[in-house]
Order: C-alpha cells, then sequence, then structure tokens
C-alpha cells in the first residue's frame, strides 16, 4: 500500500513539472519567431518609411481608423460587356484589334487605353479590364501586331527567347506608339458613328493610358517620356498614365527622359521585377520614380512581386509563388488613381494619401510626391 501511495506522489510531482517547462516555452518566442527577413540589396533601397503594421490581428484595427468609406475594390455591379473589334489603319496599312470593355451605364464614360507587354494580346491581364468596367470606365485593350502572340506561338519552345528578344525593338515600339493613338483616333470615329455599339458611349476629354512591361515603355513615352536622339511620341490626349514594370532609358539618364513630366503618373513595381528579355533590373525600374518631377507622382512596389504580377500568366524567368494580394492591390491602387485625375473624384484622392495601404501587405512599399 505504501509503496502504492509513493508511485502515486510521484507521478503527480511529473505532471507539475511538465506542466512548468510547457508553460514557460510558450511564454518565451523561439529563435525561428525572432528572425526578420532581410531585404535584398535592391529592395532595401525602396524602403523610405515603416509601412503600417498589416498583420491579421490589426487589420480590422487599421481599417476602423480609414479617413473615409471611398472604397476602390467595391462594385456595385458587375455586369459589364465586351467587344472584339478591329480597324485599319489606312495611313500606315495596318490592321489594329482591340477588346473594348464596357459598364453597364450607357452614359458617356471615361475612357482607358491598355497596352500589353512583349508577346500578349488584347485579352491579356482581363482581371484589370474587368474591374475598372465595373468601375465605370471603357477600357480599351489593344493589341500590337509584330510584338503580340505572333512572335512565338508557332515556334517550338527553344526558339522562343530568342523570337521575343528580337522583337524588342525601337521599330516595334515606333509602331505601338502609333497604334495608340490611332486607337483614338478611330475611338473618336466609333463614338460619332451612328448605329456603332460605342455611339455616345465615350467621354474624349477623360482618357487615361496604362500598360505593362513593353506595353510600360508604350505608355512611358506616349505618357511623355523624351528619347535620347529619337523622336518624341507624346499624346497630348492622354491625361494620366499608368506604367507597370516601367524601364528606364539606356542612353540620356532618367533625368533628361522623364525630368519635364507634368501629367500624374502611377508606376509599380515589385521587388524581384526583373526581365530575361532587355535584361531590365528592379533599379531601372525604380529609377523611373525618382527621375519624374513632383506633383501627382506615385509609386508602387510590392513586396515578392515579380514581372508577372501584373498579368494572369506565367513568364521567363518566374521562381516565386504567386501572392493574391498583388491583383487586390493593383486593382484598387489604379481605380483610386484613375478616379482621382480621370473623373475627378476627391475621395479617391484622398484614399490615395490617407488610406492605401488597407489594400497593402506589411512590406509593400508606397510614396508620393
Amino acid at each position: 500500500m505504501k509503496r502504492v501511495l509513493t508511485m502515486t506522489v510521484c507521478l503527480i510531482a511529473v505532471l507539475i513539472l511538465l506542466r512548468r517547462v510547457n508553460s514557460q516555452q510558450m511564454q518565451s518566442p523561439t529563435s525561428s519567431d525572432q528572425q526578420v527577413d532581410k531585404p535584398s540589396e535592391e529592395s532595401a533601397s525602396v524602403i523610405k518609411e515603416k509601412p503600417t503594421p498589416k498583420s491579421t490581428e490589426n487589420r480590422a484595427a487599421f481599417d476602423s481608423g480609414r479617413t473615409s468609406k471611398y472604397d476602390p475594390l467595391k462594385i456595385a455591379n458587375d455586369k459589364i460587356e465586351t467587344l472584339d473589334l478591329k480597324f485599319r489603319d489606312d495611313d500606315r496599312d495596318r490592321d489594329v484589334p482591340v477588346l473594348v470593355y464596357l459598364p453597364k451605364s450607357t452614359k458617356p464614360a471615361a475612357v482607358i487605353v491598355h497596352s500589353h507587354g512583349l508577346g500578349g494580346t488584347r485579352k491579356t491581364s482581363p482581371f484589370l479590364g474587368k474591374h475598372w468596367a465595373a468601375r465605370g470606365f471603357v477600357a480599351v485593350f489593344v493589341q500590337h501586331p509584330g510584338s503580340d502572340d505572333s512572335i512565338w506561338t508557332d515556334l517550338p519552345k527553344w526558339k522562343r527567347l530568342r523570337a521575343f528578344k528580337s522583337a524588342a525593338n525601337a521599330a516595334n515600339l515606333k509602331l505601338r506608339v502609333g497604334d495608340v493613338s490611332a486607337v483614338i483616333d478611330q475611338l473618336e470615329k466609333w463614338n460619332d458613328k451612328k448605329g456603332h455599339a460605342l455611339k455616345a458611349r465615350l467621354d474624349l476629354d477623360k482618357i487615361g493610358m496604362s500598360g505593362h512591361s513593353f506595353g510600360a515603355v508604350t505608355t512611358q513615352h506616349i505618357g511623355g517620356q523624351v528619347s535620347f536622339g529619337g523622336p518624341a511620341y507624346a499624346d497630348n490626349r492622354i491625361s494620366a498614365a499608368i506604367p507597370m514594370s516601367p524601364s528606364s532609358p539606356r542612353a540620356g539618364g532618367g533625368e533628361r527622359a522623364f525630368g519635364k513630366i507634368k501629367m500624374p503618373w502611377l508606376c509599380m513595381t515589385g521587388t524581384h521585377d526583373t526581365s530575361l528579355i532587355g535584361g531590365a533590373s528592379v533599379k531601372s525600374r525604380l529609377a523611373v520614380y525618382s527621375a519624374l518631377p513632383a506633383g501627382d507622382k506615385y509609386h508602387l512596389v510590392l513586396k515578392n512581386a515579380e514581372h508577372s504580377a501584373f498579368t494572369e500568366n506565367k513568364l521567363f524567368g518566374d521562381k516565386l509563388p504567386r501572392n493574391p494580394n498583388h491583383h487586390r492591390a493593383i486593382k484598387a491602387i489604379s481605380t483610386a488613381f484613375w478616379e482621382s485625375y480621370l473623373s475627378k473624384d476627391g475621395a479617391a484622392k484622398k484614399w490615395l494619401s490617407a488610406d492605401v495601404r488597407s489594400v497593402l501587405e506589411d512590406d509593400d512599399q508606397w510614396e508620393k510626391k
């Protein structure tokens, strides 16, 4: 009997000791909990301010501190219409296809012209066209023959990279900027043409332009970039621009290329936004915003976003998993920008200054000047 009692007391003592050890371990963080990711040399250069914490625990608290009820992701009615059109530019002997995303309202709406990247089509990045149209814009996605999917679709995989590099040239840039101006000319005709689906649907006093990669370069030139020793391509019918994955010029310097741009610009890139085609580095993309003069200029740098983050497609060199919040942030911030400068919405512009971090994660970077 005494032996049983002794064993019972010993067992209770062991249980008490284990409980104390577990309690101490729960109260003291492990070494892995204390680790902090060190940014790469390039990503470290974009950290200008300490971001507002956006962990799961405090997201609700941060959102409750918003200064307005403006929400660029809210969609009252997602019923949109698409028109797949093509027109002939007789002056250049060239056919230009466009995919138009139309809002439900038939009232004249501001227009966004979008230019795809090298090897893409008018159907690239539909997540943008659909969202912008659902917010009331007419989004016109242009396809550029000669730098679209025609450069690679009939080639074996081992020949495609060379074909991409060959198509990334000044001649195709000239064709692309010509396409954009021709599209705006054609929109004016369709807007006045009796019986056309776009008759009286377009407010052509309010036109913005966006583009990704080669489309960003196209947007930059239409939006006022000056080429060293080259022609000026700016179209003054464009009043705001969003280059996604912008690129600095190889000659002449950023100050000369971008230093006199007065138009509102929103540059978007990522900490891993590099490209095998053209050799653009993160540093060269960040340099575009740095060279822009102050006044209605914005900069978004998404943590761990690769070149493909601004599309739905995988691209050469992709290594990181996709972050679903990247598209959420891109849609929200681009919409607020368009509504600030095309729709002249004061609440949207205030959101860009006060509440933009509500759609960003801890290490995403946001600047304005």
